[in-house]
Formats: C-alpha cells, structure tokens, sequence
C-alpha cells in the first residue's frame, strides 16, 4: 500500500515522501492517526503543489540547520551521572539528558531528534547522532562521567 507521509515518522521516511507500508498498518494507524493520506492522483497532485509552494521555505529551513550543524562544530558534552565503583551507571543516560545538555550549551534541539545507538550504562566517551534537517545530520561526542 502505498501511502505519502503529512509528517516526519522516525524509521519510515519524511514529510511528503511516498512510502510503501503493509496495509494495517496504513489503514488502521497512519492514516487514522492522520499521518499519513492514500497516495493517488488526487492527493499526489495536492502534495506537489504545497511543495512547490513550500520550496524557498525548506531551502531556508535546511539553510538554519546547516548554520545550527557547524554552530555545534566538534562539540563534546559532558554528562554527569551516579556511578557505582565499576563503572557502571545507575540506570541509563538518555536523549532527555542529552538534549538537557544541549540546552545548557545553547543549543534547543528536540530530544527525539538525538539517536544514541545502544544503551549508555557505563561511564567512557560515546557518540550521538543529531538528525537536524532531512539532509543534514551531525556527530557528537558524549563524555559520561561520574557526579
């Protein structure tokens, strides 16, 4: 089934994409949800309008995200955590501390825009990915150390 996206869904593609999704999962999720719309003429014809008509305004968009990217440059965030002896932290740093730290440096970025890949349940140095734009993304560095 094939359907076009009203907005960015993690893992499936971005706003105005036409994706390929199993049926129920179309039909009982992401278009009641209003997710997404069924792709036919019709809806496709729509779609190409608003993004013609959106054009100057992601140019912009991604222009502000490239700005945001070397604003970040090789930034390192330091996070402090409880620890026990070992190494081992309590609990698990999340993308909410992460962009917690953002913050704190200046930077307001949506927790659901940082991808960490595994857990973070030790203290060391680890990398975080920073999806800002559908075309641009930035690499951080975490430094998880003990409070």
């Amino acid at each position: 089934m094939e359907v076009i996206l009203t907005q960015d869904i993690n893992g499936l593609g971005y706003k105005n994409d036409t994706v390929n999704v199993k049926p129920g999962y179309g039909r009982n999720y992401l278009i009641p949800q209003g997710f997404a719309i069924i792709a036919n003429n019709s809806n496709a014809k729509k779609i190409a309008e608003n993004i013609r008509q959106a054009a100057h305004k992601a140019a912009k968009l991604k222009n502000d995200a490239e700005e945001l990217a070397n604003k970040i440059g090789d930034l390192t965030l330091n996070i402090k955590t409880k620890a026990g002896e070992s190494g081992k932290i309590f609990g698990a740093v999340t993308t909410v501390q992460i962009a917690d730290a953002l913050r704190v440096k200046g930077f307001d970025i949506d927790r659901k825009k940082i991808a960490i890949s595994g857990d973070i349940k030790q203290l060391g140095e680890y990398k975080a990915n920073i999806d800002l734009h559908k075309e641009v993304k930035k690499e951080i560095s975490l430094v998880v150390e003990a409070d």
